[in-house]
């Protein structure tokens, strides 16, 4: 079945949100790297996505005029088959993504990026509602700790195991860098 990579937001925006810690995103990249090299090696398109947001002013990490929607330093360099900028959480929401994949014969998506919970797993859930089959690579998705309203913390990786839970059988196939390759073979 013909397949795309849809990494969603993997872009420098995000480091310079005040979750951002560190280095967080070393296991990501390397993960999200061997996928886009992989996907490459296939044939297998490679979708772009950016998040951008209101209101356009430097100070805004998500705006145009930052500078900062623009490819997550470490991110290896590709050759996109297209990329599309978004103002809401799912890729296929206000954007012409789901015409361009159909218009391409596409059939299966592989989703990675960033946030986990947040935009890649909405955009795989819009997708499963629209007829795309979607595979899930958890390991090359990225988020951060979360405080819950009764004050505790939620660890990035608690939110990775809920995000693969809900998913798993009734969205996507959650999987691996290794099993997506596979799957696309």
């Amino acid at each position: 079945m013909p397949t795309a990579l849809l990494l969603v937001d993997v872009q420098q925006s995000f480091t310079h949100r005040p979750y951002w810690r560190g280095d967080p995103a070393a296991a990501f990249l390397e993960r999200a790297n061997a996928l886009v090299a992989g996907c490459v090696g296939l044939g297998v398109p490679v979708v772009r996505i950016f998040h951008v947001d209101p209101p356009d002013i430097m100070s805004n990490p998500f705006a145009l005029s930052s500078g900062l929607v623009r490819p997550l330093e470490g991110l290896a360099p590709f050759a996109e088959a297209i990329t599309f900028v978004k103002h809401r959480h799912s890729a296929l929401a206000g954007t012409a993504l789901s015409i361009w994949l159909r218009e391409q014969g596409i059939g299966r998506l592989i989703v990675a990026g960033i946030r986990t919970e947040q935009c890649c797993e909405t955009t795989t859930r819009h997708a499963s509602d629209e007829g795309f089959e979607v595979d899930y690579v958890t390991e090359a998705t990225l988020t951060f700790d979360m405080l819950t309203s009764s004050g505790s913390t939620l660890t990035a990786a608690q939110i990775c195991e809920r995000t693969a839970t809900v998913l798993a059988g009734r969205f996507a196939t959650v999987c691996t860098v290794e099993d997506a390759l596979a799957r696309v073979r």
